[in-house]
């Protein structure tokens, strides 16, 4: 058995068109949506990423503005960025780029976020709402691999999914969403972690098995059951002297040898990575609906959940 590969690029790209035709019709309403982002410090990869969200907005035809702190940059500075972003009515989304240097901080400038433009899913409230199954903006990479599956035919209603990590940014809210009795979930979840006790023992039940570890090549081929739908959330950089740089993106996956035994499995890259910046504009095109809903004073629910 060769596994069928599970395009994460090819399903960004299909939904970033659909995205920038959803744009250009509220544009002519007069609303053109707006994400803004805070860096704080230098770190290479969060440049690196912040970039990218921004050729991102400027291709699906998004108004973006990006605001860059130093790494001593106080509490308040940090929070008035943030204060000023949710008074401004351009801006429908707000992203703060995380790892802060100052870890400590994180809480309160997630929590000083407006949630109505909480577009990372991060907001206490926004988790909240998605954990009693409310209306709310759903993290952008387990939102991500949802519709990876949806998108490539797989069904999640009866089947057991292992998740293997326990993040709150992945493996929590994903184990959460895919447990709810909806078109995304209806599956029975199994959680594991660092602390789990032969891992394999439980790998082997699944029928989907989401690898978001965090360390690369966590899951051999003997952990894996024959024709095992896999998902690898995993990017963790391995030395190669033959690469220009001197090191190469793997996952959390033994990719070659599980290809061998599973029905289906994502790369990387291009598996999961490209579907992160794709949810994060279709929560910032979502938002800005909703705002112009409410600016026309339409009713509903705060946000439609898709």
């Amino acid at each position: 058995m060769t596994a069928r590969i599970l395009d994460g690029k090819a399903i960004a790209q299909e939904m970033r068109a659909e995205i920038k035709t959803a744009t250009a019709r509220l544009q002519a309403e007069h609303v053109t949506p707006g994400l803004a982002v805070l860096l704080v410090g230098d770190n290479p990869a969060s440049r690196s990423y912040v970039t990218a969200k921004e050729k991102a907005c400027a291709e699906a035809g998004m108004h973006s503005e990006e605001v860059r702190l130093p790494a001593a940059a106080t509490r308040e500075q940090i929070l008035a960025v943030v204060q000023r972003f949710n008074l401004d009515p351009r801006v429908h989304g707000i992203l703060v780029q995380l790892p802060l240097p100052d870890h400590a901080m994180e809480p309160a400038v997630i929590d000083m976020i407006d949630p109505a433009k909480d577009v990372d899913g991060f907001h206490p409230l926004s988790v909240g709402r998605m954990m009693l199954g409310l209306p709310t903006f759903l993290p952008c990479t387990p939102h991500g691999i949802l519709h990876i599956l949806k998108r490539s035919g797989i069904r999640t209603s009866g089947a057991h999914v292992v998740v293997v990590g326990r993040s709150n940014i992945v493996g929590r809210p994903l184990a959460n969403m895919l447990s709810q009795k909806s078109e995304f979930g209806n599956a029975t979840v199994t959680m594991c972690h660092t602390g789990t006790r032969d891992l394999a023992k439980y790998t082997l039940q699944a029928d989907i098995l989401i690898a978001a570890a965090g360390r690369a090549r966590t899951i051999t081929a003997e952990m894996v059951r024959d024709g095992a739908v896999v998902i690898d959330v995993g990017v963790n950089r391995v030395p190669d002297p033959a690469a220009k740089n001197g090191f190469r993106l793997v996952g959390d996956v033994d990719f070659d040898a599980v290809r061998a035994k599973a029905a289906a499995i994502t790369p990387v890259p291009g598996g999961v990575g490209p579907m992160t910046i794709t949810m994060l504009l279709y929560n910032t095109l979502e938002s800005a609906r909703r705002a112009a809903a409410r600016r026309a004073g339409a009713q509903g629910d705060w946000l439609a959940r898709s």
